[in-house]
């Protein structure tokens, strides 16, 4: 079953909406938006050299992770037959929430982050995936 549900995805619309996802990273923690209240929250210097080590090992990895979920995410559409745009955006609000972002609320609670680095982190999530699930439904 999991092997026929993998060979009718769409796996070019779904590099897609991991590389739509990662993009949107890319300018969420830029300077542009929430890199200087993120660093600052986290209390990272990023005038110390070993900050930036083994970032295109991150890059990487998270990208591997983007395309995992939006792997579910296309699994999850071809499953619950969601039929436009609208509801694909509606499909990764539910999963953002229900679990993007209430896994990074609970691991944050315990670990006493400000609520400010969890609305930066839990907002990207929720953005990114509905993101992700609409460019893999127009592509599909």
């Amino acid at each position: 079953m999991i092997t026929d549900m993998l060979s009718n995805l769409h796996w070019l619309a779904i590099l897609a909406g991991a590389a739509a996802y990662w993009i949107l990273g890319a300018i969420w923690y830029s300077p542009a938006l929430f890199a200087k209240p993120w660093v600052k929250m986290h209390n990272i210097n990023v005038n110390d050299p070993d900050a930036k080590k083994g970032m295109a090992s991150l890059f990487i990895v998270s990208f591997i992770l983007m395309f995992v979920a939006s792997t579910g995410l296309g699994i999850l559409s071809k499953l619950l037959y969601i039929p436009d745009v609208m509801h694909a955006a509606k499909l990764g609000l539910l999963v953002s929430v229900c679990f993007s972002f209430t896994a990074i609320a609970i691991g944050y609670v315990y670990t006493k982050r400000p609520s400010g680095l969890y609305a930066i982190d839990g907002a990207y999530q929720v953005v990114g995936t509905i993101l992700a699930s609409i460019v893999i439904k127009l592509l599909s």
